[in-house]
């Protein structure tokens, strides 16, 4: 981390990829040629935020436990900071392999964030990350929970998180996109939703 990088990442972000809708219930999953899912098995993918926020490694830990428990879905994680950032952050955070399988959660780097823009990720506004629930909550997870603040060398603070599940057809059946820092999703009701054809 440096002094430069650790500012760039609280810069407004101007420019970018225009931002669809995102996906609602129903509706078929956009498509990148990035971002593959596997014909007839169905899968959750998380976009998270930068790599060093305590919410992306707080998100990457339900998806690493997740997976271990459903080997039926694929589980995918979206990163939009860059390719040597999010190999550096994924070694901290104690890599992608489920704990007892062969099995990873698979890794997708969007640094131009054109697929988290297809999802209808855009940018947040400054109190989507300067909220007292966001701004508590990091210290909680460093108190409960030993997630603490990582050093933050791409990514931009200010770029929306979001999950979805997406059935064996393609269909999304669980949407959640965040709308502020802290909201990470409940992925057992997007499990039990890809299970129940979004019932």
């Amino acid at each position: 981390m440096t002094f430069t990088t650790e500012l760039y990442s609280w810069l407004p972000l101007f420019t970018g990829p225009t931002v669809s809708s995102a996906p609602q219930p129903g509706t078929a999953a956009p498509s990148d040629s990035k971002l593959h899912l596997s014909p007839n098995k169905p899968a959750i993918i998380s976009f998270l935020r930068h790599c060093g926020c305590p919410y992306a490694e707080k998100t990457f830990q339900h998806l690493r436990t997740l997976a271990s428990k459903h080997p039926e879905i694929d589980f995918i994680a979206v990163s939009h900071s860059n390719q040597a950032s999010t190999e550096k952050w994924l070694e901290e955070v104690g890599g992608a392999k489920v704990e007892g399988s062969q099995r990873e959660v698979a890794i997708v780097v969007d640094a131009e964030r054109e697929i988290y823009a297809k999802w209808g990720l855009g940018v947040g506004g400054l109190f989507s990350v300067l909220n007292s629930a966001s701004l508590g909550g990091v210290g909680k997870l460093d108190k409960e929970e030993g997630i603490k603040i990582r050093d933050t060398t791409s990514g931009s603070r200010w770029q929306k998180a979001g999950s979805f599940g997406v059935d064996a057809q393609g269909i999304v059946r669980w949407a959640c996109v965040a709308e502020s820092a802290e909201e990470i999703g409940d992925f057992e009701e997007g499990i039990r939703k890809i299970e129940r054809g979004g019932k």
